[in-house]
């Protein structure tokens, strides 16, 4: 046994400095941390937010879960405490053409204050009218206006009337109709009376009153220009008064504003309209009921209120905006619609705000992979990004879906800092296919996905946790807890010396420890209680690991742990379902004999094999002529198979296991049983680092503890990998008793001499093995096969 190759515990898991723990859990400093590590991606934000230039916005890259997020909000908000606030922006009523409300740019806090003032203008008109239409002076003028039309009328029927009386006629009166009626005797008589009339008489009569109505139509000939006149005269004197009672009203609100020449433009625009709605609406003599109190507000509010899109809090900085769901319409505004009499209405009050509005003058963060599914929003992004103005439309419009009027509000300047958050692969596809990305979008802001472990990275990360203890309602965290919560970042990124970035891993088991801690009626989180929720999860999530170990006890699944096999390897693999990853061996076959097929892979031929793991399988060939065949022709058939294995297999982490079987098929030695190897190969017999390390340890540890520990059961790993090395305290036990063994190899011949207990071989000066080793009797049974394949072409 070549035990040099063994490592030692200490080289089999990290062991974080429990003094550094202790500084940093009473050190107060800590609490304020925002980013554990990420050096790069905190100067990168830091740049990204200070410069103030056109196509700088910032793309957040790196895995989800990593706490971008988060810690890109608090970085921003820390920033932009700093920051002068925005202004606010409201649409008003364009009195012109109502269809494209006027936007009005106010400072901080001041478009409340405009709506405010606006509002107690109502209240003032509405208390003003129709009060003033009571007036003395009002009522005389209007009582003039009115006599002096019905005297000209009155004349007017008077002469009529005095010519029919010279004739014998009388005239009536009624519900303005006029009629005649003949005098006889003194007296008007019935239509009875002058059915008895004579004939003669009746004509007569008749020739009268066809002369008096024509008399009368001479006379009333001018009535309608009259009342057209006294109407013109009325509305005059209503115009007079409602200007006279509206004057006072805005002289005080333009001395107000008279340092904003938008809200002064605005109030003179407002004059001569409010005087028209005044007129039509709170004049005194709508006997109608149409408009009551609620309702003269409405159509008030309606026409002069402005509708405020963004209002900002004196000194608050600038806005920091998160838009979780950015659609169009959430992002870029809407217009709101409402049914009246069955036709479709809008005005200016029913436009809406978006995310980008909100976030004017300050920053947006969007999830690029979410924005990047919905319809016309990259391109109307990119559009405002660009020219620095919002213009609110609905690109249905454009492609013929919506035939409803709407409104054209004025655009809006924009000045806004966009941070996207995405995955790599997002960014460089938007890279080559997107040639504005880059113009746009020109700092970016990677994170990583492992943290070094230093004091500032270890400060922080405690500091990032006793703030989530604190949230949670406790008191502490126990220095073991802390200790145990570092050993876990560390077994999450795989690694002795580094931190996993995924704190919200750690942050999800804080609570799931919290449910226990608070089982217990405890306000310290503990070990214990650490450990309680690690072994919760994994009863939760162990249903399928369990099954496939269950599998292998029963024999259902053939692995054996112990004695010598030829052409066969215990490989380790490791299975992801869910968020449930696991380890477990997986016997490796190899059949060799003669032809010239060369080295098949089953797996690829049955179409299980995925492109990498059939990569790592072909890299075979080239090692075996490169380490065997140089003098020959490579000539062999042989078949590779991972065996029961019913599913999609990727990954070359299998590629040494795999050499060691077809080498053992190919000389006829027997390969121990009780190791178990994993690493992935490359032509000339190095062997690398391969993923999932602690798992597949792990994953063959159970099954060997399972059937009985018998002291020389063991893995081997690439050397490479033994940084990687945060094994479970089973394993670190058993390693510590001498009962089980972790071994790193190198090379090929490495993992030749340790699976098969017998001498490697290396060429001499002649170029030759020595007899009786492992790579003399692999160069001889190639030559063997060589010849045997040729003399058979020869025939």
């Amino acid at each position: 046994m070549q035990s040099n190759h063994a490592l030692t515990l200490q080289q089999l898991t990290a062991k974080p400095s429990r003094r550094l723990i202790n500084q940093a859990l009473k050190d107060e400093s800590a609490l304020s941390s925002t980013f554990i590590g990420q050096g790069r991606a905190r100067e990168a934000l830091s740049f990204g937010l200070g410069i103030d230039a056109r196509g700088y916005n910032l793309y957040v890259m790196g895995e989800q879960a990593t706490g971008r997020f988060t810690l890109v909000h608090e970085f921003i908000d820390k920033y932009v405490s700093k920051t002068s606030t925005p202004d606010d922006w409201c649409y008003i009523n364009n009195f012109e053409d109502e269809r494209e409300p006027y936007a009005l740019k106010l400072p901080a806090g001041e478009s409340k204050k405009l709506a405010k003032d606006l509002g107690h203008l109502i209240d003032e008109l509405l208390d003003t009218f129709p009060a003033a239409f009571d007036n003395p002076g009002y009522q005389r003028k209007k009582a003039a206006i009115t006599r002096e039309f019905d005297q000209g009328y009155d004349k007017a029927i008077a002469d009529v009337e005095q010519e029919a009386q010279k004739q014998g006629i009388a005239m009536y009166e009624e519900a303005g109709a006029i009629t005649f009626s003949p005098i006889i005797d003194g007296k008007p008589i019935t239509d009875a009376d002058f059915a008895k009339v004579s004939e003669q008489e009746r004509q007569t009569f008749y020739g009268l009153i066809d002369v008096l109505e024509d008399t009368l139509s001479e006379a009333l000939i001018e009535l309608p220009k009259w009342k057209r006149a006294t109407a013109e005269r009325l509305r005059a004197l209503k115009k007079e008064t409602a200007e006279q009672g509206i004057k006072p009203l805005l002289k005080d609100l333009e001395h107000q504003y008279t340092a904003d020449l938008g809200i002064l433009k605005f109030l003179r625009q407002l004059k001569p309209h409010l005087v028209e709605t005044v007129v039509e609406v709170l004049a005194d003599d709508k006997k109608d009921d149409k408009h009551d109190e609620y309702d003269k507000r409405s159509i008030l509010e309606e026409q002069y209120l402005p509708n405020i899109l963004v209002s900002h809090t004196i000194n608050s900085g600038s806005p920091v905006v998160y838009e979780p769901n950015p659609t169009h319409q959430n992002l870029f505004g809407r217009m709101e619609y409402t049914n009246v009499q069955g036709s479709v209405f809008t005005n200016y009050r029913m436009i809406r705000p978006g995310a980008m509005h909100k976030a004017n003058g300050g920053y947006l963060l969007l999830d690029v992979d979410k924005l990047i599914d919905q319809p016309y929003v990259w391109e109307t992004l990119k559009l405002v990004l660009k020219f620095g103005r919002l213009k609110m439309d609905l690109p249905q419009h454009d492609v013929g879906m919506v035939n409803s009027i709407t409104l054209n509000p004025q655009q809006i300047p924009i000045d806004v800092k966009v941070v996207l958050l995405g995955s790599r692969d997002l960014y460089y596809t938007l890279q080559d296919y997107d040639d504005e990305f880059y113009e746009l979008f020109r700092v970016l802001v990677d994170f990583d996905h492992e943290i070094p472990l230093d004091k500032k990275t270890l400060f922080d990360f405690v500091g990032r946790v006793r703030s989530q203890v604190v949230s949670l309602g406790l008191e502490s965290i126990s220095a073991k807890a802390m200790y145990r919560l570092v050993e876990y970042s560390l077994r999450l990124a795989e690694h002795q010396q580094r931190l996993s970035a995924r704190f919200s891993d750690v942050i999800e088991l804080l609570h799931e420890a919290d449910f226990f801690c608070k089982k217990q009626l405890s306000q310290e989180l503990d070990v214990g209680h650490i450990e309680a929720a690690l072994a919760a999860k994994t009863q939760r999530t162990g249903r399928v690991s369990e099954a496939v170990l269950d599998d292998i006890k029963q024999g259902q699944i053939l692995i054996a742990t112990e004695g010598l096999d030829v052409g066969k390897v215990n490989g380790l693999t490791v299975l992801e379902v869910g968020d449930s990853m696991f380890g477990t061996p997986a016997r490796i076959t190899s059949t060799v004999y003669a032809g010239a097929n060369g080295v098949v892979d089953i797996e690829r031929e049955v179409e299980l094999g995925q492109p990498i793991h059939s990569k790592g399988v072909m890299l075979l060939t080239g090692y075996l002529g490169y380490k065997y065949a140089q003098l020959f022709p490579l000539t062999l058939s042989a078949n590779i198979a991972i065996e029961q294995s019913y599913g999609h297999i990727d990954g070359d982490s299998a590629s040494l296991a795999e050499l060691v079987a077809l080498i053992s098929a190919l000389t006829s030695i027997p390969v121990r049983q009780d190791f178990a190897i994993t690493g992935s190969i490359n032509q000339y017999g190095q062997v690398q680092s391969v993923g999932g390390v602690n798992e597949k340890i792990e994953g063959f540890f159970k099954l060997c503890e399972h059937r009985g520990l018998t002291g020389t059961q063991g893995v081997i790993i690439p050397k490479s990998n033994h940084v990687n090395l945060m094994l479970d305290k089973k394993v670190l036990a058993a390693v510590k008793a001498q009962k089980f063994h972790v071994y790193v190899v190198e090379t090929v011949d490495e993992a030749l001499a340790l699976l098969m207990d017998k001498e490697v071989g290396e060429l001499n000066s002649r170029g030759r093995y020595p007899k009786a080793s492992i790579n003399y009797m692999a160069v001889t049974s190639l030559l063997n096969i060589a010849n045997i394949v040729a003399g058979a072409d020869d025939e």
